[in-house]
């Protein structure tokens, strides 16, 4: 990939169709080298080594001595086996259970410390534990649903419906105006954010709306201004909960953008010296989004162009 962004990049064989059959799931469970990331509600382990931070394995049969019920096949790893194990509550299992073998990150700022690889593998755990704890009930006919395909689907015993993990398409985009003395780029504000935290423009799909449609749509509704051009830059599995960042850079027709006062509070044209300088952290009111998010790439990406 031209553009490998945080959380995408993932190692594993996935084995899509062996993880359908129980018995060799099973026996994937029970090999000796099977081991297990640990998470706790969304947040892996994490522990210190020679090489920096990295996650902290289990072996299966260990993991599971800790956490029944709440386990995943995550794919084969150099055709071995590789599960998560998630512990649930208030209580950090750090000071219990797995003491003194490393500490629980929040998904943010592990994506920060982990390898690209880990990050991917520890963001895609967490999706998926976050749909299991969200879907454990047939959206058909209410039943309780059973895991199936080593965590990958969930079935409702009583009208046999089918559930899959979801992902919510988000259109992530940087508006560019190129009409004036040098080509400017605009960020917006949320009110939430940090103090000076400025980022690109989002917003998720709607039903029966193509990705240009959408950032089209989005732009004009959060900035007031028409798209007259998109290309694609790259994407990113975004594991908060579940959401694919499609990443494009958005040419507009002018250069007059109001925030909505909805969505964004504030907006702000940059040079590409200036956005540089926000990338650099040396601007002296906006701060740039945080280097593992894919609105980081969009912005390097243009302010880097010769």
């Amino acid at each position: 990939m031209a553009h490998l962004n945080i959380f995408a990049g993932n190692p594993l064989d996935r084995a899509g169709d062996l993880r359908n059959d129980p018995e060799w799931l099973a026996e994937q469970a029970d090999k000796p080298y099977a081991q297990a990331m640990v998470l706790w509600e969304g947040r892996p382990l994490i522990e210190d080594s020679a090489d920096g931070p990295r996650l902290t394995w289990l072996s299966m049969a260990h993991a599971r001595d800790m956490v029944r019920d709440r386990e995943l096949f995550l794919g084969l790893w150099k055709d071995e086996p590789v599960f998560a194990v998630e512990f649930e509550g208030s209580i950090d299992p750090a000071e219990g259970p797995v003491r003194g073998i490393g500490a629980f990150h929040e998904m943010r700022a592990a994506a920060a410390i982990l390898s690209a690889s880990e990050a991917a593998m520890a963001g895609g755990a967490k999706s998926l534990f976050d749909w299991r704890r969200r879907h454990g009930f047939c959206a058909n006919c209410g039943t309780l649903t059973q895991t199936a395909s080593g965590g990958w689907k969930r079935v409702c015993p009583a009208c046999g419906t089918e559930h899959f993990p979801r992902v919510d398409p988000v259109t992530i985009m940087l508006p560019v105006y190129k009409g004036g003395p040098e080509p400017i780029c605009l960020l917006g504000r949320q009110a939430a954010w940090p103090q000076g935290r400025m980022s690109a423009l989002a917003g998720f799909l709607e039903p029966g709306e193509s990705i240009e449609e959408a950032c089209a749509r989005e732009v004009k509704e959060e900035a007031g201004l028409t798209v007259i051009d998109t290309a694609y830059h790259s994407s990113q599995p975004w594991p908060f909960p579940s959401q694919l960042m499609i990443g494009l850079i958005a040419e507009v027709s002018d250069n007059q953008a109001q925030p909505d006062q909805t969505e964004l509070e504030s907006v702000g044209w940059l040079t590409r010296a200036e956005a540089r300088a926000v990338l650099a952290g040396e601007h002296p009111t906006i701060q740039a989004p945080p280097p593992f998010a894919i609105a980081h790439s969009l912005i390097k990406t243009w302010a880097e162009e010769a």
